[in-house]
């Protein structure tokens, strides 16, 4: 129990700590009154923009569900324009127009209300750390120290900075769909035909459309002319799809509904006609425009950890000072303003101020690192979430394959043929087992190969080192696969002109070209599906002539490469008379000679294959999530070589799946096919909730909401659409899945880097407060002042800090396992490594501090000794923390990076003005450190390094990890 001495005291001191306060410099006063507003401030701003954003959510969540759930793809045209009241003859009424723009609104895409300015930046500083950081930037001005001060808040004012910009960015995904839309269209209204802005369009307005038109809105088909939409941002295919206007089954997925026409797809071939039944926020660009909206993005691992880290270095430093305030007032009855100020100077030495700093850099180095191989980073902590990725959700088209439809195989009646090369570069030939041929061995081959050239509407040209595609990409691949066997396709156009042609129609799946020759001789040419082909077909071409076609040969060749993922095309001719000018079907139905038929695929990248394997050996599961049929998403899997690539999940196959079913397999099937945009987001989300950090590559608008729900979203920077890249956290420039395992790399190294900057600071910051908890308890004079801690934290212990952000990767970073996601920064083994150079730390500063003083030292000697001790102790647990299992003892491993030489003479370079400069004599009251003191020093330090490689010893020799 205290006496009454102490408890009629007590308040008296507390009155002259207030007029302490009191007397303090009105800046100093305004800076903490400022602080504790702006705290308050920020938590305000914080909830209200919850509250707004909760409300945006639940009216979005109302306007989507009350979209339409008409299946408009099903019903019969004459069906449609009944339930939307028009015609197709006259199209809508001025005044109907009227009535439904009042009703629908205008079509275009809503745009969220989004926080001010101001209140973006406003709620950057709701975060713990920043709290901390902030709070030691008003210790620091109470005590005077203004430009440490100046310090802490430049730190926190760059992150907040950052944290602004970054938030601003997020909001540009939905612009870039917004941006999709087509902005003209051709209506057909009152009877008549207008070109009106797109957002003008409602429901039941007759569009016309042709080749090179953006679809304006959702469109229900009413006819068609070889009509083809490039549908690859919406489902992923890399083939235009040939639309039709007859209803399809209900219950079909996006890539089937051939009857529709969606709003930002694009026209690339033929006309049609269709009437509008979805308009705005209810297309289906705008209901993946709606699931951006609603994906909550995720914090990173990091970041988790950090929040967490901060918490319990706030906890302890302010229960510690707490502490240590009772203990100096009631046990050692100190003066509440003298322990005011020791506490403060505690509060110093325990907060790692320069911690948020390394954070930043390591990330910005990781940054500029992924930079040079083709990495663009839009969110600096994405950088070490890599490191942690576990699963990589990847789209199939233009991520793992190249985009670029090739011919992989023509097949005849006699002979099967391997086509070399891939993509649109005519490097390669023909194989037959194993033996490259020549057209000129085998007439039928080459006659097949002039036939896809004549039945052909598309182009190739080279600009540069890159061939480039005008036209249908499988009719491109034809004519890629006739350079690669030596022929000229722009002389045999010249050379064998064409007189007609009946174009490709969904209807009867074929097109058909007359050509004569030089010699008047004329020739029909027939391209197509195979089965239609083998209809028409009388006759195949063989080594010794035509003979009877032998259906069930054919067709088991094209289900053989429908089973390889191929899409099969048919090639025939037939020789017709030389007066013949005009090409009709009938001509077709009569003597057609089959010459063969052509496999063509979206070969895989061959980087892919090997960045598929480094995956798999560093414990990365890669799944591919595609809107592809499944038999080509397997086909492709297999050649990758996917873990699981023989069972694929269709979409339809997952709306028919239980969520306890889908959770057990998520994991053990690695091909998805046909899935939506829906589909893809919720197959993150489940992996996600098995703990798993995932990164989702994709390139188009459909896999947008994927992109932003991922841990890492990596979009194709050289294909890729503009939603996809702003809903990503990275981009790859080279649109090669190589890059994602380098950036993996990266992010591991990153991390590694991170933990190490930590365990480097922790120890200074633990030695340091060890030793004024010495001195407060035994009471002792401090053997360093808060001043010369703040000296040592954001000057020598930043500075060499820094010097971990460029570590090299350890050689076994891509072969160990993804670590856990919820795994703490701080282990069992770290914590024990930071207590024990802590204790160490405080016994090489409390030792000189005490020796020097019993050696006839003066206070401001001894002082400056422990000081430099500290530092020195600093350099040498550097070169020891860079290797914190194998030994440092080796000169290459000391000095194997410029940063580290570079920051241990700067460091050391401070230091020595830090001592002998005579300005910092009167600021820090520091004095010059004669020779036998400085061998004292640099012997403590070398001590800590061979303390430290002989704890590392024992732990390797008896296997303690």
């Amino acid at each position: 129990m205290y006496d009454d001495s102490i408890q009629t005291t007590f308040p008296n001191q507390l009155n002259e700590l207030g007029k302490q306060i009191a007397t303090l410099s009105p800046v100093v006063l305004v800076l903490a009154a400022v602080f504790i507003f702006g705290l308050i401030a920020a938590l305000i701003a914080f909830l209200v923009f919850n509250s707004r954003a909760n409300k945006q959510r639940q009216a979005e969540a109302d306007r989507q569900a009350s979209r339409s759930d008409k299946s408009w793809h099903a019903l019969a045209p004459q069906t449609v324009l009944s339930e939307l009241k028009t015609t197709a003859e006259h199209g809508l009424s001025s005044e109907e127009i009227e009535r439904r723009r009042a009703q629908y609104g205008p079509n275009h895409l809503p745009q969220a209300k989004s926080r001010g300015p101001l209140l973006r930046f406003i709620v950057q500083f709701h975060n713990l750390l920043i709290y901390v950081l902030l709070g030691t930037a008003v210790i620091t001005a109470l005590l005077g120290h203004w430009v440490d001060t100046v310090v802490i808040l430049g730190v926190v004012l760059i992150n907040s900075v950052i944290g602004f910009v970054q938030e601003g960015k997020a909001e540009d995904a939905l612009a870039a769909i917004r941006n999709m839309l087509s902005s003209q269209a051709m209506v057909l209204r009152n009877g008549k035909r207008f070109a009106i802005p797109a957002e003008e369009l409602v429901p039941g307005d007759i569009v016309l459309l042709q080749s090179g038109d953006k679809t304006p809105a959702d469109l229900r088909l009413l006819n068609t002319k070889n009509l083809q939409i490039q549908e690859a941002a919406l489902t992923g295919e890399s083939v235009p799809v040939a639309k039709r206007a007859e209803a399809v089954a209900e219950n079909a997925v996006i890539g089937d509904r051939l009857s529709m026409a969606f709003s930002g797809t694009l026209v690339t071939a033929g006309t049609g006609t269709g009437v509008v039944v979805e308009t705005g926020a209810s297309t289906q660009i705008g209901h993946i425009s709606t699931l951006v909206s609603q994906v909550e993005m995720l914090t990173t691992p990091l970041l988790r950890q950090m929040a967490v880290f901060a918490r319990w270095i706030t906890a302890v430093v302010l229960t510690l000072s707490g502490l240590i305030f009772v203990f100096g007032i009631y046990v050692r009855n100190d003066p509440p303003v003298e322990m005011f100020m020791t506490v403060v100077g505690l509060a110093v030495a325990g907060i790692p101020e320069g911690l948020p700093a390394i954070l930043t850099v390591t990330l910005a180095i990781g940054v500029q690192s992924l930079a040079a191989r083709n990495a663009i980073i839009r969110r600096l902590p994405v950088v070490e979430t890599l490191g942690a990725v576990s699963v990589i959700c990847s789209d199939k088209t233009g991520t793992l394959t190249r985009n670029e439809m090739t011919v992989r195989a023509l097949i005849t009646s006699d002979e099967r043929f391997e086509v070399t090369g891939t993509g649109y570069d005519p490097e390669g030939g023909f194989v037959k087992d194993d033996k490259d041929i020549s057209l000129a061995d085998d007439p039928i081959l080459s006659l097949a190969l002039h036939a896809a050239i004549a039945c052909n509407d598309s182009s190739v040209e080279k600009h540069g080192n890159e061939w480039r595609v005008h036209g249908d990409p499988m009719e491109a691949a034809l004519l890629i696969a006739a350079m690669k066997g030596g022929i000229d396709v722009y002389e045999i156009g010249q050379a064998c002109p064409r007189i007609d042609v009946i174009p490709f129609e969904s209807e009867h799946k074929y097109m058909a070209a007359l050509h004569h020759n030089a010699d008047g001789e004329a020739m029909i040419f027939l391209k197509g599906a195979p089965e239609k082909l083998l209809q028409l077909c009388t006759h195949q071409r063989t080594q010794s002539g035509d003979e009877p076609i032998d259906a069930g040969f054919w067709h088991g060749e094209i289900e053989h490469l429908a089973q390889q993922g191929q899409r099969v095309l048919g090639i025939a001719y037939k020789s017709v008379a030389r007066d013949l000018r005009e090409l009709t079907p009938a001509e077709l139905e009569d003597g057609m000679v089959l010459l063969g038929l052509f496999g063509l695929i979206d070969p895989p990248r061959e980087e892919a294959i090997a960045a598929v394997k480094e995956c798999q050996a560093a414990g990365i599961r890669v799944k591919m999530i595609t809107g592809d049929h499944s038999v080509t998403a397997c086909s492709i899997a297999s050649q990758l070589g996917l873990l699981n690539a023989k069972e694929a999940i269709t979409g339809q196959d997952l709306d028919r799946i239980s969520d306890e079913e889908l959770h057990r397999r998520v994991q053990e099937v690695d091909v998805y096919a046909r899935v939506s945009p829906e589909h893809k987001l919720h197959l993150v989300s489940l992996l996600q909730d098995k703990g798993a950090i995932v990164a989702m590559t994709g390139d188009g608008v459909n896999d947008a909401p994927a992109l932003r729900r991922a841990d890492v979203g990596i979009a194709m920077g050289h294909k890729g659409t503009e939603a996809a890249k702003e809903a990503s956290e990275m981009v790859i420039t080279d649109d090669n899945f190589a890059s994602i395992v380098h950036a993996v790399k990266e992010g591991r190294t990153v991390y590694e880097n991170l933990k190490k900057a930590i365990v480097f600071l922790l120890p200074v910051n633990g030695g340091e407060s060890m030793s004024l908890i010495a001195a407060i308890l035994f009471g002792l004079t401090l053997p360093i002042t808060p001043l010369q801690i703040l000296w040592v934290n954001m000057v020598s212990s930043v500075g060499l800090a820094m010097a971990l952000a460029f570590d090299p990767a350890e050689p076994d970073s891509m072969s160990r396992p993804p670590r856990p996601a919820n795994e703490a920064i701080l282990s069992g083994f770290l914590l024990w490594r930071i207590v024990l150079v802590s204790v160490l730390f405080a016994t090489g500063v409390f030792g000189i501090f005490s020796w020097s003083q019993q050696h006839g030292s003066t206070l401001e000697e001894a002082r400056t000794y422990a000081v430099n001790t500290l530092v020195v102790m600093e350099v040498f647990y550097l070169l020891s923390v860079r290797y914190l299992r194998v030994s440092a003892l080796n000169i290459k491993r000391l000095f194997n990076t410029r940063a580290v030489i570079i920051a241990i003479g700067v460091v050391i370079s401070l230091q020595l003005i830090f001592t002998y400069a005579p300005f910092m004599e009167e600021f820090f009251h520091t004095r010059p450190v004669d020779f036998a003191h400085a061998l004292e020093i640099a012997g403590i330090g070398l001590t800590l390094f061979i303390i430290l490689e002989i704890e590392k010893l024992i732990r390797r020799k008896f296997l303690i990890n």
